[in-house]
Protein backbone atom coordinates (compact mmCIF):
# COMPACT_ATOMS: atom_id res chain seq x y z
CA UNK A 1 0.00 0.00 0.00
CA UNK A 2 1.45 3.49 -1.17
CA UNK A 3 1.78 6.74 1.09
CA UNK A 4 -1.06 8.17 -1.05
CA UNK A 5 -3.75 5.67 -0.16
CA UNK A 6 -2.25 5.77 3.62
CA UNK A 7 -3.45 9.43 3.97
CA UNK A 8 -6.63 8.46 2.17
CA UNK A 9 -7.55 6.13 4.64
CA UNK A 10 -6.60 8.15 7.44
CA UNK A 11 -8.85 11.00 6.10
CA UNK A 12 -11.54 8.52 6.22
CA UNK A 13 -10.82 7.63 9.68
CA UNK A 14 -11.08 10.92 11.19
CA UNK A 15 -7.55 12.14 11.55
CA UNK A 16 -7.44 15.77 12.75
CA UNK A 17 -6.55 18.22 9.49
CA UNK A 18 -6.56 21.20 11.25
CA UNK A 19 -5.15 24.07 11.85
CA UNK A 20 -4.13 22.43 15.71
CA UNK A 21 -1.92 19.68 15.36
CA UNK A 22 -3.08 16.62 16.86
CA UNK A 23 -1.45 15.07 20.15
CA UNK A 24 0.75 11.88 19.75
CA UNK A 25 1.13 11.68 23.03
CA UNK A 26 0.54 8.59 24.63
CA UNK A 27 0.61 4.72 25.55
CA UNK A 28 0.65 2.59 22.21
CA UNK A 29 0.36 -0.77 20.81
CA UNK A 30 1.48 -2.68 17.60
CA UNK A 31 -1.57 -4.31 15.96
CA UNK A 32 -0.02 -7.20 13.87
CA UNK A 33 -3.42 -7.96 11.79
CA UNK A 34 -4.30 -3.99 10.83
CA UNK A 35 -0.39 -3.29 9.89
CA UNK A 36 1.19 -4.37 6.53
CA UNK A 37 4.18 -5.50 5.65
CA UNK A 38 5.89 -6.82 2.98
CA UNK A 39 8.28 -9.99 2.83
CA UNK A 40 11.36 -7.91 1.44
CA UNK A 41 11.81 -4.69 3.36
CA UNK A 42 14.80 -2.58 1.70
CA UNK A 43 16.01 -0.32 -1.28
CA UNK A 44 14.90 -1.09 -4.62
CA UNK A 45 17.04 -1.76 -7.19
CA UNK A 46 19.51 0.49 -9.24
CA UNK A 47 20.92 -0.26 -12.65
CA UNK A 48 20.73 0.66 -15.83
CA UNK A 49 19.28 -1.39 -18.90
CA UNK A 50 20.62 -5.30 -18.79
CA UNK A 51 20.32 -5.71 -23.08
CA UNK A 52 23.37 -3.00 -22.81
CA UNK A 53 26.43 -4.96 -22.36
CA UNK A 54 28.29 -3.63 -19.44
CA UNK A 55 25.55 -1.53 -17.91
CA UNK A 56 24.29 -3.52 -15.08
CA UNK A 57 24.88 -2.59 -11.56
CA UNK A 58 24.85 -4.47 -8.55
CA UNK A 59 23.09 -3.63 -4.91
CA UNK A 60 23.41 -5.25 -1.53
CA UNK A 61 20.93 -6.57 1.01
CA UNK A 62 19.10 -2.83 0.79
CA UNK A 63 18.95 -2.44 -2.50
CA UNK A 64 22.36 0.12 -2.82
CA UNK A 65 24.04 0.65 -5.70
CA UNK A 66 27.46 -1.28 -6.17
CA UNK A 67 28.34 0.06 -9.31
CA UNK A 68 28.88 -0.98 -13.43
CA UNK A 69 31.32 -2.47 -15.40
CA UNK A 70 32.82 -2.04 -18.69
CA UNK A 71 31.18 -3.74 -21.89
CA UNK A 72 31.55 -7.54 -21.49
CA UNK A 73 33.38 -7.01 -17.92
CA UNK A 74 32.12 -8.05 -14.50
CA UNK A 75 31.34 -5.10 -12.52
CA UNK A 76 33.15 -3.29 -10.09
CA UNK A 77 31.91 -2.91 -7.01
CA UNK A 78 31.47 0.38 -5.75
CA UNK A 79 33.59 1.67 -2.59
CA UNK A 80 31.12 2.46 0.85
CA UNK A 81 31.66 3.90 4.33
CA UNK A 82 31.81 1.37 7.04
CA UNK A 83 29.47 4.33 8.73
CA UNK A 84 27.08 4.00 6.40
CA UNK A 85 26.56 0.49 5.77
CA UNK A 86 26.03 0.41 9.79
CA UNK A 87 23.61 3.21 9.46
CA UNK A 88 21.67 1.54 6.82
CA UNK A 89 21.60 -2.17 8.44
CA UNK A 90 20.39 -0.89 11.96
CA UNK A 91 17.75 1.77 10.61
CA UNK A 92 16.20 -0.86 8.23
CA UNK A 93 16.64 -3.76 10.71
CA UNK A 94 14.30 -1.44 12.56
CA UNK A 95 11.31 -1.49 10.36
CA UNK A 96 12.15 -4.41 9.78
CA UNK A 97 11.16 -5.41 13.50
CA UNK A 98 9.12 -2.51 14.54
CA UNK A 99 8.72 -2.35 18.17
CA UNK A 100 5.52 -3.61 20.14
CA UNK A 101 4.95 -0.84 21.99
CA UNK A 102 5.33 3.13 21.76
CA UNK A 103 5.45 5.92 24.25
CA UNK A 104 5.44 9.30 22.71
CA UNK A 105 5.56 12.54 24.85
CA UNK A 106 4.48 15.45 22.50
CA UNK A 107 5.00 19.21 23.19
CA UNK A 108 5.22 21.62 20.62
CA UNK A 109 8.83 22.30 20.73
CA UNK A 110 10.14 18.75 21.38
CA UNK A 111 8.84 15.25 20.74
CA UNK A 112 9.89 11.95 22.74
CA UNK A 113 9.26 8.34 21.20
CA UNK A 114 10.20 5.47 23.65
CA UNK A 115 10.68 1.65 22.59
CA UNK A 116 9.91 0.50 26.29
CA UNK A 117 10.77 -2.93 25.06
CA UNK A 118 14.36 -2.42 24.12
CA UNK A 119 14.74 0.64 26.35
CA UNK A 120 15.13 3.02 23.34
CA UNK A 121 14.17 6.54 23.03
CA UNK A 122 14.89 9.44 20.63
CA UNK A 123 13.96 13.28 20.82
CA UNK A 124 12.70 15.30 17.70
CA UNK A 125 12.68 18.99 17.48
CA UNK A 126 10.01 19.28 14.40
CA UNK A 127 11.27 22.55 13.52
CA UNK A 128 12.39 21.23 9.95
CA UNK A 129 16.52 21.61 10.42
CA UNK A 130 18.69 19.03 9.97
CA UNK A 131 19.67 17.53 13.75
CA UNK A 132 22.19 14.66 14.43
CA UNK A 133 21.22 11.69 16.77
CA UNK A 134 23.04 8.62 18.26
CA UNK A 135 22.68 5.29 16.76
CA UNK A 136 24.18 2.13 18.49
CA UNK A 137 27.63 2.61 17.14
CA UNK A 138 27.51 5.54 14.76
CA UNK A 139 25.53 8.77 14.00
CA UNK A 140 22.31 9.66 11.68
CA UNK A 141 21.02 13.11 10.31
CA UNK A 142 17.49 13.77 11.30
CA UNK A 143 14.73 16.44 9.85
CA UNK A 144 11.46 16.65 12.01
CA UNK A 145 8.81 18.65 10.92
CA UNK A 146 4.87 19.15 11.12
CA UNK A 147 2.67 19.04 7.99
CA UNK A 148 -0.87 18.62 7.38
CA UNK A 149 -1.76 17.41 10.96
CA UNK A 150 1.19 14.72 10.07
CA UNK A 151 4.55 14.15 12.01
CA UNK A 152 6.95 13.39 9.29
CA UNK A 153 10.77 12.24 10.55
CA UNK A 154 13.69 11.88 7.83
CA UNK A 155 16.42 9.83 8.50
CA UNK A 156 19.47 10.66 6.02
CA UNK A 157 21.18 7.24 5.84
CA UNK A 158 23.56 8.15 2.90
CA UNK A 159 23.84 10.20 -0.38
CA UNK A 160 20.13 9.61 -2.13
CA UNK A 161 19.25 7.04 0.08
CA UNK A 162 16.94 8.00 3.26
CA UNK A 163 14.43 6.49 5.40
CA UNK A 164 10.61 8.85 5.92
CA UNK A 165 8.42 7.99 8.90
CA UNK A 166 5.32 9.78 8.95
CA UNK A 167 2.76 9.56 11.72
CA UNK A 168 -0.46 9.88 11.53
CA UNK A 169 -3.08 9.99 14.57
CA UNK A 170 -6.39 8.99 13.60
CA UNK A 171 -9.26 10.08 16.02
CA UNK A 172 -12.37 7.49 15.16
CA UNK A 173 -11.08 4.67 15.97
CA UNK A 174 -8.76 6.33 18.15
CA UNK A 175 -4.84 4.89 16.65
CA UNK A 176 -1.56 6.10 15.91
CA UNK A 177 -0.68 5.31 11.70
CA UNK A 178 2.66 4.78 10.57
CA UNK A 179 3.77 4.96 6.90
CA UNK A 180 7.11 4.19 6.28
CA UNK A 181 8.91 4.42 3.08
CA UNK A 182 12.52 4.35 1.70
CA UNK A 183 13.21 7.27 -0.60
CA UNK A 184 15.98 7.11 -2.74
CA UNK A 185 17.42 6.03 -6.17
CA UNK A 186 15.97 3.02 -7.73
CA UNK A 187 12.74 3.69 -5.16
CA UNK A 188 12.20 0.93 -2.23
CA UNK A 189 9.29 -0.40 -0.01
CA UNK A 190 6.80 1.17 2.06
CA UNK A 191 5.49 -0.06 5.38
CA UNK A 192 2.24 0.43 7.12
CA UNK A 193 2.21 0.30 10.94
CA UNK A 194 -0.88 0.53 12.96
CA UNK A 195 -1.23 1.11 16.79
CA UNK A 196 -3.84 1.25 19.50
CA UNK A 197 -4.05 2.77 22.45
CA UNK A 198 -2.10 0.33 24.82
CA UNK A 199 -4.38 -1.75 27.97
CA UNK A 200 -3.85 0.39 30.69
CA UNK A 201 -3.74 -3.06 32.63
CA UNK A 202 -1.05 -4.62 30.33
CA UNK A 203 2.58 -5.05 31.77
CA UNK A 204 5.37 -2.43 30.95
CA UNK A 205 7.50 -5.54 29.78
CA UNK A 206 6.31 -9.54 29.45
CA UNK A 207 6.88 -10.77 32.84
CA UNK A 208 9.56 -13.90 32.32
CA UNK A 209 7.91 -17.38 31.58
CA UNK A 210 8.79 -20.24 33.23
CA UNK A 211 9.78 -23.11 30.78
CA UNK A 212 10.43 -26.64 32.36
CA UNK A 213 11.87 -27.94 28.86
CA UNK A 214 12.69 -26.32 25.52
CA UNK A 215 13.53 -27.53 21.91
CA UNK A 216 17.16 -27.34 21.18
CA UNK A 217 18.44 -26.36 17.77
CA UNK A 218 19.35 -30.38 17.48
CA UNK A 219 15.84 -31.32 17.96
CA UNK A 220 16.04 -32.44 21.64
CA UNK A 221 15.19 -30.64 24.56
CA UNK A 222 16.98 -29.11 27.39
CA UNK A 223 16.97 -30.02 30.83
CA UNK A 224 14.30 -29.29 33.63
CA UNK A 225 15.68 -26.28 35.26
CA UNK A 226 18.07 -24.66 32.21
CA UNK A 227 17.89 -21.04 32.03
CA UNK A 228 16.42 -20.53 28.63
CA UNK A 229 18.63 -18.13 26.46
CA UNK A 230 16.01 -15.29 27.01
CA UNK A 231 17.05 -14.46 31.06
CA UNK A 232 20.56 -14.64 30.17
CA UNK A 233 22.43 -11.09 30.33
CA UNK A 234 21.83 -9.07 26.60
CA UNK A 235 25.09 -8.43 24.87
CA UNK A 236 24.26 -5.33 22.78
CA UNK A 237 28.04 -4.72 21.51
CA UNK A 238 28.01 -4.62 17.53
CA UNK A 239 27.93 -8.30 16.35
CA UNK A 240 27.52 -9.73 19.53
CA UNK A 241 25.83 -12.85 17.60
CA UNK A 242 29.09 -13.27 15.33
CA UNK A 243 31.24 -14.23 18.89
CA UNK A 244 32.24 -17.64 18.92
CA UNK A 245 31.34 -18.73 15.56
CA UNK A 246 34.26 -20.73 14.10
CA UNK A 247 32.22 -23.36 12.24
CA UNK A 248 30.14 -22.71 9.14
CA UNK A 249 28.46 -25.14 6.96
CA UNK A 250 28.11 -24.26 2.87
CA UNK A 251 24.59 -24.73 1.05
CA UNK A 252 24.95 -23.92 -2.20
CA UNK A 253 21.16 -23.72 -4.17
CA UNK A 254 20.86 -26.18 -7.01
CA UNK A 255 21.25 -24.05 -10.16
CA UNK A 256 19.14 -23.60 -13.76
CA UNK A 257 19.75 -24.43 -16.67
CA UNK A 258 19.98 -20.67 -17.48
CA UNK A 259 23.41 -20.49 -15.43
CA UNK A 260 24.47 -23.76 -16.86
CA UNK A 261 24.30 -21.95 -20.11
CA UNK A 262 25.71 -18.72 -18.52
CA UNK A 263 28.97 -20.20 -17.55
CA UNK A 264 27.98 -21.31 -13.75
CA UNK A 265 28.96 -24.72 -12.20
CA UNK A 266 27.47 -25.74 -8.87
CA UNK A 267 30.62 -27.71 -7.76
CA UNK A 268 33.17 -24.75 -9.08
CA UNK A 269 31.16 -22.47 -6.56
CA UNK A 270 30.60 -24.61 -3.62
CA UNK A 271 34.60 -25.56 -3.86
CA UNK A 272 35.81 -21.94 -4.28
CA UNK A 273 32.93 -20.40 -1.30
CA UNK A 274 34.44 -23.64 0.54
CA UNK A 275 37.91 -23.20 0.18
CA UNK A 276 37.60 -18.88 0.66
CA UNK A 277 35.96 -19.73 4.45
CA UNK A 278 39.01 -22.81 4.74
CA UNK A 279 41.85 -20.36 3.73
CA UNK A 280 39.78 -17.60 6.61
CA UNK A 281 40.18 -19.97 9.39
CA UNK A 282 36.82 -21.48 9.40
CA UNK A 283 36.27 -25.15 10.32
CA UNK A 284 33.59 -26.24 7.16
CA UNK A 285 32.00 -29.45 7.37
CA UNK A 286 30.63 -31.60 4.72
CA UNK A 287 27.84 -33.72 4.72
CA UNK A 288 26.32 -32.55 8.04
CA UNK A 289 23.44 -30.64 8.98
CA UNK A 290 25.78 -27.49 10.79
CA UNK A 291 23.12 -25.40 12.61
CA UNK A 292 25.14 -22.51 10.98
CA UNK A 293 25.70 -22.33 7.71
CA UNK A 294 26.22 -20.05 4.54
CA UNK A 295 23.19 -19.86 1.88
CA UNK A 296 24.23 -19.11 -1.77
CA UNK A 297 21.56 -18.61 -4.14
CA UNK A 298 22.58 -17.52 -7.80
CA UNK A 299 19.10 -17.01 -10.55
CA UNK A 300 20.30 -16.60 -13.91
CA UNK A 301 18.67 -15.36 -16.78
CA UNK A 302 20.12 -15.25 -20.65
CA UNK A 303 18.85 -12.43 -22.56
CA UNK A 304 17.86 -12.99 -26.77
CA UNK A 305 21.32 -11.57 -27.39
CA UNK A 306 23.11 -13.88 -25.74
CA UNK A 307 24.23 -12.10 -22.45
CA UNK A 308 23.42 -12.65 -19.03
CA UNK A 309 22.17 -11.57 -15.96
CA UNK A 310 22.32 -13.62 -12.05
CA UNK A 311 21.20 -12.02 -8.93
CA UNK A 312 23.52 -13.92 -6.38
CA UNK A 313 22.57 -13.67 -2.44
CA UNK A 314 24.61 -15.08 0.17
CA UNK A 315 23.03 -15.50 3.75
CA UNK A 316 24.86 -16.47 6.81
CA UNK A 317 21.95 -18.07 8.92
CA UNK A 318 21.69 -20.11 11.87
CA UNK A 319 19.48 -21.88 14.55
CA UNK A 320 17.97 -20.84 17.96
CA UNK A 321 14.70 -20.73 20.18
CA UNK A 322 12.71 -18.31 20.60
CA UNK A 323 9.87 -17.05 22.84
CA UNK A 324 7.16 -15.29 20.18
CA UNK A 325 4.45 -12.49 21.61
CA UNK A 326 1.52 -14.43 20.13
CA UNK A 327 2.43 -18.31 22.35
CA UNK A 328 3.61 -19.20 25.00
CA UNK A 329 6.25 -22.10 24.35
CA UNK A 330 9.50 -21.88 22.75
CA UNK A 331 9.95 -22.73 19.30
CA UNK A 332 13.06 -23.32 16.79
CA UNK A 333 13.50 -20.28 14.72
CA UNK A 334 16.11 -19.74 11.85
CA UNK A 335 17.72 -16.61 12.03
CA UNK A 336 19.62 -14.54 9.76
CA UNK A 337 23.09 -13.59 10.56
CA UNK A 338 24.03 -11.26 7.51
CA UNK A 339 23.18 -10.64 4.09
CA UNK A 340 24.23 -9.38 1.17
CA UNK A 341 22.86 -9.46 -2.51
CA UNK A 342 23.79 -8.06 -5.65
CA UNK A 343 23.66 -8.10 -9.71
CA UNK A 344 26.13 -9.12 -11.99
CA UNK A 345 25.85 -9.00 -15.66
CA UNK A 346 28.38 -10.07 -18.64
CA UNK A 347 29.08 -12.30 -21.69
CA UNK A 348 28.81 -16.22 -21.23
CA UNK A 349 32.25 -15.84 -21.39
CA UNK A 350 33.34 -13.87 -17.67
CA UNK A 351 29.65 -13.95 -16.50
CA UNK A 352 30.54 -16.72 -14.31
CA UNK A 353 34.07 -15.02 -13.04
CA UNK A 354 32.28 -11.82 -11.94
CA UNK A 355 29.22 -13.97 -10.02
CA UNK A 356 31.75 -16.00 -8.42
CA UNK A 357 33.72 -12.91 -7.33
CA UNK A 358 31.12 -10.93 -6.52
CA UNK A 359 30.01 -13.48 -3.67
CA UNK A 360 33.11 -13.74 -2.44
CA UNK A 361 33.94 -10.58 -2.00
CA UNK A 362 30.48 -10.51 0.19
CA UNK A 363 32.12 -13.58 2.14
CA UNK A 364 35.37 -11.70 2.72
CA UNK A 365 32.87 -8.56 4.41
CA UNK A 366 31.37 -11.65 6.44
CA UNK A 367 34.59 -12.68 7.48
CA UNK A 368 35.57 -9.59 8.65
CA UNK A 369 33.02 -8.44 10.88
CA UNK A 370 33.01 -12.09 12.33
CA UNK A 371 37.06 -11.03 12.93
CA UNK A 372 36.04 -8.38 14.57
CA UNK A 373 33.41 -9.13 16.62
CA UNK A 374 35.62 -11.89 18.32
CA UNK A 375 38.21 -9.21 18.90
CA UNK A 376 36.07 -7.88 21.64
CA UNK A 377 36.29 -11.08 23.39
Amino acid sequence: MGLTTIVSLCLLTGVAWGQNAPDFSGRWTLSPTLSQMPKEIGFGVDWADPTVPGSPGSTDTYGRRRGSGRAGQPYTPHAESADDAQRLRQLTDEVRQPPGHMTIVDTPAEITITNPDREQSRKFHPNGRDEVIKLDGTDVAVNAKRDAGRLVVLYQIEQGRSIRYTYFRSATPSQIIVGIEFVGRGGGDQVKLVYEPRNPNEPEKPAPQTVPAFPTASGGTAPAGTTPASSQPLDQSPDAELKGLRKIGVVVEGLGDQAVKCGLKQDTLESSVTKHLTDAGFTVPRNTDEDTYLYINVMTASLSNGYCVSRYDASLNTHTTASLTYQPARVLVEVSLLHKGGIAGGTPAVHADGVVRGLLDYIDGFVTRIREANKAQ
